[in-house]
């Protein structure tokens, strides 16, 4: 593989359809797309200043690299990232791009970040400002980040998330196959919409969350400060901690520690049950 090392590259397109290189401490400079339609790329500890460097390329490994505010947009159209130890300080970062492994990364600027993805696995990163995070996009599995922004994994699919935190109102809304475990969760109304959701061991604070769900389940979750929860969703639930609301369930069973009110509003409980463990 060619080496280019030391260098500063300046100018639209400066290495487009690059093959076999191995990119080492290098600065793009102005210019866009430098390395479009790009192929079996190396990038290491280098940084990107201007907008849209990594589109359309395949088999690229970006290590220990700087993304500066105008490298927006900057992966779009990829197929087969490793992106490992890098900042990220641009917005829309990946799009439309598939088999990407991302770890131990900070993303300072994530809005409208990882947008209609596939094959997507992400270990021990951050994403702050991080509105829109992971918008439609699916076979995703996810371990030991923090997430703080709004709308996380709208119109999702088949996605696994463990240790994690998640502060963002409307999560998981729209979604199909979801699987949580171990995750603090802080935001309005989560999982609206949404289809065969899983939480296991899970901390939750949601104010009107779990609504219109079909088939949501919940193993040994927190709830605090969760009201007006599980309105026209399909529930089985068991919760090791008080309700301070529930509200019109359509059917299935919660079992927790008590519950502050049931509210029922012009909804058959016949196919409802509720469980109050400690409720004398």
């Amino acid at each position: 593989m060619k080496k280019i090392v030391n260098e500063v590259l300046v100018g639209e397109r400066s290495l487009f359809k690059g093959k076999n290189l191995i990119i080492n401490n290098s600065t793009f400079k102005d210019g866009e797309s430098p390395l479009k339609e790009s192929n079996n790329i190396k990038v290491n500890n280098s940084s990107f200043g201007y907008k849209y460097p990594l589109w359309y390329s395949k088999n690229v490994e970006v290590k220990d690299t700087l993304f500066e505010p105008m490298s927006r947009s900057g992966i779009w159209y990829t197929k087969r990232i490793n992106f490992i130890n890098n900042t990220v300080n641009a917005p829309k970062e990946f799009r439309r791009s598939s088999y990407i492994n991302i770890a131990n990364t900070k993303f300072s600027d994530a809005e409208e970040t990882l947008w209609s993805c596939n094959r997507v696995s992400i270990k021990d990163s951050t994403f702050d400002n991080a509105d829109y995070l992971l918008m439609n996009s699916k076979n995703i599995e996810i371990d030991d980040i923090t997430v703080n922004g709004n709308y996380f994994c709208d119109g999702g699919r088949n996605i696994i998330v463990y240790n994690s935190s998640l502060n963002s109102k409307d999560s998981f809304w729209n979604c199909k196959n979801v699987y949580l475990e171990n995750c603090i969760i802080n935001g309005e109304y989560f999982g609206w919409n949404s289809e065969n959701v899983t939480l296991v061991n899970c901390k939750v604070k949601s104010h009107q969350g779990f609504c219109y769900m079909k088939n949501l389940k919940m193993i040994n979750c927190t709830l605090e400060e969760t009201d007006l929860a599980f309105e026209y969703s399909t529930v089985d639930a068991t919760i090791n901690s008080n309700i301070d609301s529930i509200k019109n369930p359509i059917a299935g069973r919660i079992e927790c520690d008590s519950v502050n009110e049931f509210i029922k509003d012009e909804v058959d409980f016949n196919r409802f049950s509720l469980i109050e463990r400690k409720r004398k």
